[in-house]
């Protein structure tokens, strides 16, 4: 079939893509993984937060290291020491549209400023040996949607692929995602392109191939709670409750204490989805404190 054939990446996703999340979409099949972002002052600073999100397994390559940041010498240093902890490739974040990151003029906010962006890229680029990757939406705004300009630009300066996600930082994650801005991308740069957006299925990844050209796909929102969407064949229910103990296996072996809580809280509500009664278990899942716990309530749902 055709969709076998079809590369299907795992997005970042900023207290999401991490090691446990990453692992089982990994053993579902996902290809190449990318960690969720990484501030790259703050990785400079020390931040142990920071540093520990940047960790990795072997199991996990080929794996890039995706940095968040605006300031061109702060954004190589950081790319030249994630390459030096074993990455495979640094991708830069041009896409994140949260207030909080464009307010800094990272994120989806390089998009505004062309000829910066241009700098950044020379200048991380020749920071690295390794793949070096960018992940763009289709432009800041409606009125300026720019995905090709900052394609070739990146082209130009020795990018070696380009994600794009077509909606607009306006947008957010509103309306449906503008295909044919990928395929726009696709027509004008030699380099390969993946698309990501509004895929749920391997139907709609073969439909965006189809659609756009791409080289590959990056699934982000319709991995959640479905990490089965990277296998090639059919799931069976018994074979979806073995990935999803195992999950949570791996969430508390990977994570501290408290942060495995909350992400086995945040999971099995998304894996809930389609339960009857959803709604209520959600809200039982989040008010109980303990892993064994929230596990309980969610298998006696199941």
């Amino acid at each position: 079939m055709l969709d076998v054939m079809i590369d299907l990446r795992l997005a970042p996703m900023a207290a999401v893509t991490n090691t446990p999340f990453r692992l089982i979409c990994r053993e579902c099949g996902a290809g190449p993984l990318t960690n969720e972002e990484l501030d790259a002052r703050a990785l400079l600073q020390g931040s142990a937060r920071t540093v520990e999100m940047a960790r990795f397994l072997p199991e996990e390559r080929p794996i890039a290291m995706q940095l968040l940041g605006s300031d061109p010498d702060v954004l190589a240093e950081a790319a030249r020491r994630l390459e030096a902890i074993g990455a495979d490739a640094i991708d830069l974040n041009m896409g994140c549209p949260v207030a909080k990151i464009v307010s800094k003029g990272q994120g989806a906010a390089l998009m505004r400023d062309p000829l910066g962006a241009a700098v950044i890229l020379r200048t991380m680029r020749k920071a690295i040996s390794v793949r070096f990757t960018v992940k763009i939406r289709g432009g800041w705004d409606e009125r300026s949607v720019n995905a090709v300009e900052i394609a070739r630009i990146a082209e130009s300066e020795g990018v070696d692929a380009i994600t794009v996600h077509p909606r607009t930082r306006s947008q957010q994650y509103a309306g449906v995602a503008p295909w044919e801005i990928i395929g726009s991308v696709v027509a004008a740069v030699s380099i390969p392109v993946v698309g990501n957006g509004d895929v749920r299925s391997r139907a709609d990844a073969a439909a965006m191939v189809a659609a756009t050209g791409c080289a590959a796909v990056m699934v982000g929102r319709g991995a959640l709670g479905a990490p089965w969407i990277f296998a090639s064949g059919d799931v069976t229910r018994d074979e979806r409750a073995r990935i999803i103990r195992r999950h949570a296996e791996l969430i508390q072996t990977h994570l501290s204490a408290t942060t495995a809580l909350v992400q086995l809280k945040k999971h099995l509500a998304w894996y809930a989805s389609g339960f009857p009664g959803a709604a209520k278990l959600r809200e039982t899942l989040f008010g109980l404190e303990t892993p064994a716990a929230v596990q309980d309530a969610f298998w006696a749902a199941w």
